[in-house]
């Protein structure tokens, strides 16, 4: 019965590759996923997320809060039997020097 609550994620990055899909329980937070995806970057990437600052996680065109579950970031929990939900992971990269660089 524990099983059937289990809602399952990828997580899609800007070149089209995914990360997962996992299965998570309703109650996770959107800060853990964010965890788990910086443990699961893909090491070959040139821009890398090193806080979950700088990732943001975007479902049906929310940006989801940190410090709420799956269930209360109005995720379809139960709505989709044996689909996975994709959200979209866009990175918010401290800015760079490379504006100086031209002067």
């Amino acid at each position: 019965m524990a099983g059937e609550d289990l809602v399952e994620l990828k997580f899609r990055l800007a070149d089209g590759t995914d990360i997962g899909p996992t299965k998570y329980t309703p109650d996770t937070t959107v800060a853990s996923l964010k965890e788990k995806i910086l443990a699961q970057w893909p090491k070959d990437k040139e821009n890398c997320p090193k806080t979950i600052q700088d990732v943001k996680l975007i479902n049906a065109g929310k940006i989801l809060e940190n410090n709420k579950t799956l269930a209360e970031s109005t995720l379809p929990v139960g709505e989709l039997p044996g689909g996975v939900i994709t959200m979209h992971v866009v990175l918010r990269l401290p800015l760079s020097d490379k504006n100086n660089d031209g002067e």
